[in-house]
């Protein structure tokens, strides 16, 4: 194996421990699911602008993350899958920076309210639930991912030497 297929590994691995960790931390609070979420590893969302091995790794992460907390198989399908094409969305708007964060909200704000309603029978309805949604991916990928962004910016040639 060359140097720089372990180092995409390396990185996609790191990133999904980082998103398991995050997510196990805040669902120690209650609100990595359901329908008001904020789940703070979802800012890692923006990784993908940096090194396209985070497209796996969130992936990844938020599968086993979703597994470990319990989530019902449809939420762990179709929640990674939310995950998996807004990273792939970043990865292929990570020429514009202020879009980064544009694609996890919106494939989570389109998908996670039909997994509330139909995997779990939570009552609300989609509207609602897209709003609740909605408004935990602003904040965990809009605010506190382009926070993240913009702290990782500084250091780009450094932590993603291979992808710069």
């Amino acid at each position: 194996m060359n140097n720089k297929k372990a180092y995409f590994i390396t990185q996609a691995a790191v990133i999904a421990a980082l998103y398991v960790v995050l997510t196990l931390f805040i669902n120690a609070f209650d609100l990595a699911s359901g329908a008001i979420q904020v789940r703070i590893s979802e800012a890692l969302t923006i990784l993908p602008y940096f090194t396209p091995a985070a497209v796996p790794g969130l992936f990844i992460g938020c599968l086993l993350s979703n597994f470990m907390t319990g989530a019902a198989i449809w939420d762990i399908i179709f929640g990674s899958l939310a995950t998996l094409i807004g990273a792939i969305g970043t990865y292929l708007l990570r020429k514009w920076k202020w879009c980064a964060p544009l694609p996890p909200i919106l494939s989570n704000t389109i998908i996670i309210p039909f997994v509330l309603t139909y995997a779990y029978g939570i009552p609300g309805g989609i509207p609602f639930f897209m709003l609740t949604v909605g408004v935990g991916e602003v904040l965990s990928c809009g605010v506190l991912g382009m926070i993240l962004l913009f702290a990782l910016q500084r250091y780009r040639n450094i932590i993603f030497k291979n992808n710069a």
